[in-house]
């Protein structure tokens, strides 16, 4: 079950300033410490969040926390950023409201994290998909890009955001993001050339000389050493806890994640390079004949590199910091510039470079994430902009954003009174007219078109005659005097003219968040922001891809001798723009607050967070927000969170919420002034009656607590007596069991021992009975056996003399036989050896006679050379056996080896006589017989062993050819629209309908295959082989045969084939070699299966071939089955 929660459970302080009593402005600072301590660095004023800038990593940002967010009520949990994002988000998607996030904060105060949180949360909650994924991957990675070119160090903050961002987010129906578009206000680009003392310049200086690799920093002609460079301050080059080499590395991808090009970056780099050789340009001055002084360039080696990297030529530039050229009407003339005004020419052209390549890079920006669809978008604004500036030396640019933030004070005032009385109104509660400062008149005094401070600096630079910034000052005291919110001591009223805390060359305007003192010096010059035309045409002449871009006023066909509009009209324009574009969303508000002004975590400076609170107006907010009724709830919530303070609506309420809650509040006698009932929701005056509602149902919980603690306690105690007493149970009925159990056994056992004795005397009765009929049987038995035994020894005793008799007569014959045979045995062996020693001494004398006879003729070896003879003629016998060998390769006969000492011999000599005959056969060989001998080969490989139709074809050879193409006149029309024929046959084209075969002529080339009609020779189809996939067989004794096309090529709208022919084997072998020799083509791959798919057009059509007897005959018959089958019966071998 779900837990119902509220911002009111667990609370430190007061988690919502509306409910805060009593409301003044040390309760509301104590209240911010009291949660700065706890780490709750967000509180809620009604809908708007205020920030702490905690200076350290809080666990409150992880995906957990995410969800726990997530479609949950803004006051249903703690407050958090989380909440705000998910609120707007929700609207916007569920609504149909456009949203804007008003992030605003002085400089410190987190207002880029806040919009980073903001932005991460609405990408983590939206929806999943590679495109959307894309979207917020570049939404989210346009932050790096711009932080590295749009923010410093300061003395308030590592990381200040030096312009003023404004990014609408585009979603679709959904609530998917599909791009979005930045808009930047007042880029501080007087930094680029001078940085106060402890400060830095941009962050792209500082990143590109300590990231860039060795090479890139060659390119762009620039040394590591930040002291080379007199942009760059050397007192905070190096900042703790900021990796420039690591966050150079991260912007690079960034900008490619974002959509620029190498190309690009590598010109954005060069520009920045350029800004910094721009920065050391030193002159000197020369006297001219006139008398006045002339400013040449001291060093020119930094002004060449500086046109090299731009594309300038090195005079033309030069040119331009001695020389300017004003026109008016149709006259020109050329005046020189001294030392002072060629520095100023040179810092403006630096400034108006940087300001330029800022507003540039965020336009290529917008254009990679802008929402490619034309349709209507929901829009999501986030406002990233300077907080109210209070300074010791407050100028133009402190002015300019004191009045950005007086217009978003005010149309806070009027977006929150507005809601405040819709909601009113469609509750039907009566509305209050609620007292409040209205900051316009302020507003007005700055920006009004006829008298406003804005509109009287821009007369005073457009007016001829000497301008400077005391004549301004002096038009102000004369116009503003009487106005009640400008002071200053030159003015007709008398009360300003003996305060001496306002200077001279000051004034004074008391804003919302209070008086703020002005010096007047340098308003003229900022306002007019200046850049001569002479340099505007310099710049306009560069090589580099991005200066006639930058400088479109520089093109001299398109001279335009109007001044240029002020930068105090642009930005009031701007300002303008974006307080129409927030009138039209529903606002939401961060308020961010710094803690200290040492950047350190746990550390509450109560003065500076006062100072924040007042000049953000946040007390006077709470004021606005409670003016009429401090809280207000839905019936339900409410209903829910105090049903328990009323019997009648403790447990559950039956009826509608309203009446529960109208039934609730009049059992607590709440006072009914203190409350009213609007249509959906109860309002609730007083914050006091909602802590009174609170400390009740606080107390009430403690005894429902105990009521349930009792109810647990008393059920658990039950529950524990009633096992207790279920365990006794079943113990005693296993006790009483064991107990049967043992006697029962008792019992058995004494049965067993009686039974086995009464069972032993028994058988001891019958064992005595029968061992006396036994001993019985056997006494008969054993005089029997004497009396038998007695009779049969003597008839063995006579039968005993009677056979010795009988041996004895025996024995003295053999003896008698024997010995004449050894007596003539004796004498024919003496007569054998007798003869054997004659003939031995006989041979003896043969061979005695036959050595001296024809000891003469042999010499010494003669037995070796009867040896060899012999060996010799042996072997020529041999090799005469082997003519009979015939030389056909294929005959495997070979005499058998007529001697054992050959065998070796015997097996080199047919292995080499085989290869030798082999050798001389493939001699006789034509070429076109080799081919016809390699197609048979690849057959072989292709087919063998594979389907049952290969062996029939080994003896056909292949002929091509079959139908004389070239030779036949019927078909001459054919020979010449197609190439060399490899092959031409005649086969059936299977028809998917019925399985029918029609006639077709197969013509196949080097390059493609043809399907012709068979009477005509019309071209039915024809494939180049690139586009053909793969060949289907099946294993049986059919000739079909399917090519299938490639998917997505030219041919394959067609379909496949299915084809049949007596040469399949052919067809086949010939399609793979041309694919195998072929090298601009993939080999063909050959399918075979019983069971394949073709596609036929749209359809996929499965063939399979069964074994079985056609009705036409020998050969294989196709049949459709259904649609999505057709059925090839093969005879059985």
């Amino acid at each position: 079950m779900e837990v119902k929660t509220s911002l009111l459970d667990n609370m430190i302080g007061v988690g919502d300033m509306v409910l805060l009593e009593p409301l003044n402005e040390d309760s509301f600072i104590v209240n911010l410490r009291n949660r700065f301590d706890h780490n709750e660095i967000y509180t809620y004023i009604g809908s708007v969040v205020i920030s702490m800038n905690p200076y350290r990593s809080l666990p409150i940002y992880t995906p957990q926390k995410v969800e726990e967010y997530r479609n949950r009520n803004f006051y249903e949990l703690s407050p958090h950023i989380y909440a705000l994002a998910d609120e707007a988000y929700r609207s916007l998607r569920d609504q149909d409201k456009d949203q804007c996030i008003l992030i605003t904060g002085e400089s410190g105060a987190g207002k880029t994290e806040a919009s980073k949180l903001v932005m991460s949360y609405v990408a983590a909650v939206c929806g999943k998909g590679q495109e959307v994924n894309k979207v917020k991957e570049q939404l989210l990675q346009s932050n790096p890009v711009l932080e590295a070119f749009g923010n410093a160090k300061t003395m308030r903050n590592d990381n200040s955001s030096r312009f003023g961002k404004y990014m609408d987010i585009e979603f679709d129906f959904k609530g998917d993001p599909l791009g979005g578009v930045i808009s930047n206000y007042l880029l501080e680009k007087s930094r680029v050339c001078k940085q106060p003392r402890g400060e830095r310049n941009f962050h792209i200086f500082y990143q590109l000389l300590s990231g860039a690799s060795d090479d890139t920093l060659m390119k762009l002609k620039l040394d590591r050493d930040f002291s080379k460079y007199n942009y760059l301050s050397l007192d905070s080059a190096n900042v703790n806890g900021l990796d420039d080499a690591a966050s150079f590395r991260t912007v690079r991808n960034a900008m490619q994640i974002v959509g620029f090009m190498e190309a690009e970056v590598q010109s954005v780099l060069e520009l920045v390079a350029a800004i910094l050789k721009l920065g050391n340009i030193e002159f000197k001055p020369e006297s001219r004949v006139n008398g006045f002084d002339e400013s040449r360039v001291k060093d020119k080696n930094d002004l060449k590199e500086m046109c090299e990297l731009l594309g300038i030529e090195q005079s033309v530039l030069e040119r331009a910091f001695s020389y300017r050229t004003v026109e008016a009407k149709m006259e020109k003339m050329s005046t020189t510039l001294n030392v002072a005004q060629a520095y100023y020419a040179r810092d403006a052209l630096a400034k108006n470079l940087y300001s330029r390549l800022f507003s540039w890079l965020v336009t290529r920006i917008n254009e990679s994430i802008k929402a490619q669809a034309k349709t209507r978008h929901k829009v999501m604004g986030v406002l990233d902009i300077y907080g109210f500036e209070i300074f010791e030396d407050n100028s133009f640019e402190q002015f300019i954003i004191n009045y950005c933030n007086e217009k978003l004070q005010q149309i806070f005032i009027e977006l929150t009174l507005r809601e405040e009385q819709e909601e009113y109104i469609r509750e039907d509660i009566e509305w209050t007219n609620i007292e409040y400062f209205n900051n316009a008149v302020i507003c007005d005094l700055i920006e009004n078109n006829q008298n406003g401070i804005l509109a009287m600096l821009d007369e005073e630079c457009l007016r001829p005659g000497t301008v400077t910034d005391d004549t301004f000052l002096d038009k102000l005291n004369t116009i503003c005097a009487e106005h009640q919110h400008f002071e200053s001591r030159l003015n007709k009223n008398s009360k300003f003219l003996t305060d001496h805390s306002l200077p001279h060359s000051c004034f004074r305007i008391q804003h919302y968040a209070g008086k703020v003192l002005y010096r007047v010096e340098g308003f003229v010059d900022k306002n007019n922001d200046l850049l001569y035309r002479d340099l505007s045409q310099a710049m306009y002449k560069a090589t580099h891809s991005l200066m006639r871009q930058l400088f479109p006023e520089g093109n001299p066909a398109k001279v335009n001798l109007k001044r240029p509009p002020t930068a105090g009209f642009q930005f009031k324009a701007s300002v303008g723009v974006l307080m129409k574009n927030l009138q039209t969303k529903n606002p939401n508000y961060i308020r961010c607050i710094k803690p200290n002004d040492k950047k350190v975590a746990h550390i509450f400076t109560d003065s500076l967070v006062c100072h924040q609170v007042r000049y953000l107006g946040l007390v006077e907010n709470v004021r606005v927000r409670r003016a009429g009724y401090a809280f207000r709830q839905p019936y339900e919530s409410c209903l829910e969170r105090y049903k328990m303070l009323c019997k009648k609506t403790w447990p559950q309420w039956r009826g509608p919420a309203r009446d529960g809650v109208v039934v609730l509040l009049t059992d607590c006698s709440v006072p009914t002034e203190e409350f009213a009932y609007g249509r959906s929701k109860i309002f609730i005056r007083n914050p006091r009656t909602l802590f009174t509602l609170e400390e009740r149902r606080r107390a009430c919980l403690e005894d429902l607590a105990t009521l349930i603690q009792k109810i647990y306690r008393g059920w658990k105690s039950r529950t524990h007596f009633l096992l207790l007493k279920k365990s006794q149970v079943v113990v005693a009925a296993w006790y009483r069991r064991y107990a049967q159990q043992n006697k029962y056994q008792k019992i058995k056992s004494a049965t067993l021992v009686m039974q086995s004795f009464i069972r032993g005397w028994k058988a001891r009765n019958i064992l005595r009975q029968l061992k006396y009929e036994k001993r019985c049987k056997e006494a008969v038995t054993t005089i029997a056996a004497y009396w038998h035994g007695t009779q049969a020894r003597m008839e063995l005793r006579r039968l005993k003399t009677e056979a010795r008799n009988k041996r004895a007569v025996s024995v003295i014959w053999a003896y008698w036989q024997g010995t004449k045979a050894r007596r003539e045995l004796r004498r024919l062996k003496e007569e054998a050896r007798r003869k054997h020693a004659v003939a031995i001494i006989w041979a003896y004398w043969l061979g005695l006679q036959v050595r001296r006879e024809y000891r003469k003729f042999f010499r010494a070896n003669a037995g070796k050379k009867i040896y060899d003879f012999t060996i010799q003629r042996i072997m020529q016998k041999y090799f005469l056996g082997l003519k009979t060998t015939t030389m056909s390769p294929m005959d495997n006969t070979w005499p058998a080896k007529p001697y054992g000492f050959l065998e070796g011999a015997h097996t080199q000599l047919r292995r080499i006589f085989h290869l030798w005959r082999c050798k001389k056969y493939r001699g006789q060989f034509t070429e076109e017989k080799k081919a016809v001998y390699e197609e048979k080969l690849e057959a072989s490989e292709i087919f063998k062993d594979k389907k049952a139709l290969y062996p029939s074809s080994v003896s056909q050879p292949f002929k091509g050819d079959y139908l004389e193409i070239q030779k036949n006149p019927k078909y001459q029309k054919l020979n010449s629209a197609v190439e060399e024929v490899l092959l031409a046959d005649l086969v059936n084209k299977i028809n998917r309908a019925n399985g029918k075969g029609s006639p077709r002529l197969f013509l196949l080339t080097k390059s493609n295959f043809v399907l012709a009609d068979q009477k005509t020779g019309q071209v039915k189809a024809s494939v180049p082989l690139p586009d053909l996939a793969s060949v289907s067989v099946s294993t049986q004794s059919d000739g079909f045969f399917a090519l299938k096309l490639k998917e997505g090529s030219a041919s394959a709208s067609k379909g496949d084939f299915l084809l049949s022919s007596e040469h399949l084997i052919e067809i086949i072998t010939k399609l793979h070699h041309i694919g195998t020799t072929a090298a601009d083509r993939d080999q063909i791959n050959i399918d075979i299966s019983d069971e394949f798919l073709v596609q036929f057009k749209q359809d996929k059509v499965c063939v399979k071939f069964i074994q079985g007897g056609p009705k036409n005959g020998n050969s294989a018959a196709c049949k459709r089955k259904n649609n999505r089958l057709l059925e090839v019966s093969v005879p059985s071998p």
